[in-house]
């Protein structure tokens, strides 16, 4: 009994050295190694030695070091998959996120938005909140595309914030299958910002 507690401790460790620092996870990344009592024993332990960190309740991760900074805190984008990943479901970035995400913004907010099909629910971790807001299928429909992070991007900006430096950005970031993308989903999208992704799939035609 003994050794097989021990082989699952290792099996675990492993699979966290593997991902390498930075990594976000939840007891559901190691289902395949164990009962979820089991995992959670294990990941305590783990925790004790300081190997790991647990960031909010059955979410840890490996933290990154630096060298004159010390431990640091957990990227929102790894914060995120490893919600996703536990509840099996779409997330899309919204709001101020989604503008940092482009370019368009240089400070990631304290409060991060994602869209979600699944249960809305916050997560805090350390200062930050990380909010999944339920939404219609219609927003979730862009998920995971250029076309959906620069729609959200966009109705956070709002119509009357857009100007040709914002497009200029955008344009840089673009090449030619994201230009096809943002012309295939332009229906999902406000009239305004459908306008904005027929103008820039149009510049990437000049180019």
């Amino acid at each position: 009994m003994k050794n097989k507690s021990h082989n699952i401790d290792k099996q675990i460790l492993d699979r966290i050295y593997g991902h390498g620092r930075g990594w976000v996870f939840t007891p559901s990344n190691f289902d395949d190694l164990g009962g979820r009592s089991t995992v959670g024993t294990v990941l305590q332990r783990t925790k004790d030695t300081g190997i790991i960190r647990q960031l909010a309740r059955g979410l840890y991760d490996y933290p990154r070091q630096h060298p004159k900074l010390g431990v640091l805190s957990p990227s929102v984008d790894a914060i995120a998959l490893a919600l996703k990943g536990r509840d099996a479901v779409r997330i899309q970035p919204s709001g101020a996120y989604a503008a940092n995400r482009l370019g368009l913004s240089d400070q990631v907010p304290m409060r991060v938005l994602f869209l979600t099909d699944g249960r809305s629910r916050t997560v805090q971790v350390g200062n930050q909140q990380i909010v999944l807001k339920g939404t219609t299928p219609r927003n979730m429909a862009t998920a995971d595309k250029i076309s959906g992070l620069l729609i959200q991007a966009l109705r956070h900006l709002g119509q009357s914030h857009v100007d040709d430096d914002i497009i200029v950005k955008l344009d840089r970031k673009l090449d030619a299958a994201a230009r096809k993308q943002l012309l295939k989903d332009a229906h999902y999208a406000p009239a305004w910002i459908a306008d904005i992704f027929r103008k820039l799939a149009t510049k990437g035609d000049r180019k």
